[in-house]
């Protein structure tokens, strides 16, 4: 539990964190004055003001703001001061906005070239199934199946990859197959039972699928600076990829929302990888701060995305929106948004307790 509750704030702590800065930094570079950086939502914890801005800790955890002389339409009308966020040329005020996920993407980049430098990318074997882990009292310690041994045929079928061996005991819960290992020179094979496992598909509904208890082995090769960096934007765009397909199944319907995690479901990723050690844990987060950074640019109303929806609306229209229209599409959007936790956190806490 506490590993959990560490591991939770210190991912998403530093995330929120880098976020903010970002807002913040191109805020001070364009001259807007920033009255308050806050890490989590109010009420405040604590808080010290140094200059004209008010550094502070709230109280609740699931993101944070950097809040900008003027931004908010409960600041009222523009008083005129050059300084006021409004003030600013459109363009200005869109880089300010895009500043926060662009500062997750460079997170994100950093922390995977980090990981590749420190621990390596991983390798996966392109022609063998090469076994990683084995669960205890799993059916495949019990038939003699270790670490590092590879898997050749699945039912005299044989198998080239992890997903074809995986495909080919999922297919069978609860039955017996034959399979066949090699280790070094020697080749074994066992007729074992395969456990049965309930499993969530993309559309929300219930799987029952075989397992033996392998995991994929792989191994791994440490990367020079520029190498690391390379392979860190690549591996940013491919999450990035599988993020929009991702989002795309759920507008479609083809994805359920009982497959999106939330507050409570990261929180038992973070916990579970922190375990694994802190490699893991840092490509957790780096996965973690790209989707960060796309879903803040989702077109809902209090989201960056939404303020970049304003500010396309002030170019088109020649003048902002009303502080009114303003208003009442943030009151919509944080109802969404409530919503969204709301839901999400229920399927979580489902999941978690085998629902």
């Amino acid at each position: 539990m506490t590993t959990t509750v560490l591991s939770t704030v210190f991912v998403l702590g530093v995330l929120i964190f880098v976020h903010e800065l970002g807002h913040f930094l191109v805020a001070k570079w364009a001259g807007i004055k920033v009255e308050r950086f806050s890490l989590g939502f109010p009420p405040k914890l604590i808080g010290k003001t140094v200059g004209e801005t008010e550094y502070c800790i709230s109280w609740v955890p699931l993101g944070g703001y950097v809040k900008m002389a003027g931004e908010n339409p409960e600041d009222g009308e523009p008083t005129g001061d050059p300084r006021e966020f409004m003030a600013k040329p459109v363009g200005t005020r869109a880089l300010v906005i895009l500043a926060g996920p662009v500062m997750n993407y460079v997170a994100a980049i950093v922390l995977f070239a980090g990981v590749f430098m420190i621990w390596g990318r991983p390798l996966v074997d392109p022609n063998n199934v090469v076994v990683g882990p084995v669960l205890a009292d799993s059916p495949a310690v019990k038939a003699g199946i270790e670490t590092g041994d590879i898997i050749v045929a699945v039912d005299h079928k044989r198998v080239s990859s992890f997903e074809e061996m995986a495909h080919a005991i999922h297919a069978r819960p609860g039955e017996t197959i034959e399979v066949v290992w090699r280790r070094g020179e020697d080749l074994y094979s066992a007729f074992i039972r395969t456990a049965v496992d309930t499993v969530k598909t993309t559309a929300g509904t219930d799987s029952i699928v075989g397992r033996i208890g392998v995991g994929m082995g792989y191994g791994s090769e440490r990367l020079n600076p520029l190498a690391a960096l390379i392979s860190a934007g690549g591996q940013t765009i491919e999450i990035s990829g599988a993020m929009f397909t991702f989002l795309g199944g759920l507008v479609s319907g083809q994805v359920s929302i009982k497959m999106v995690s939330g507050p409570v479901g990261i929180a038992k990723i973070a916990g579970d990888v922190a375990r694994e050690g802190l490699n893991m844990l840092l490509g957790f987060m780096a996965v973690l701060s790209v989707n960060l950074a796309i879903l803040n640019v989702l077109p809902i109303p209090i989201l960056d995305g939404g303020h970049l929806v304003f500010l396309i609306a002030e170019k088109l229209r020649g003048r902002p929106l009303t502080l009114k229209q303003r208003s009442i599409a943030q009151q919509v959007g944080l109802a969404l948004l409530l919503l969204l936790i709301v839901t999400v956190t229920y399927h979580d806490v489902l999941r978690l307790f085998g629902g």
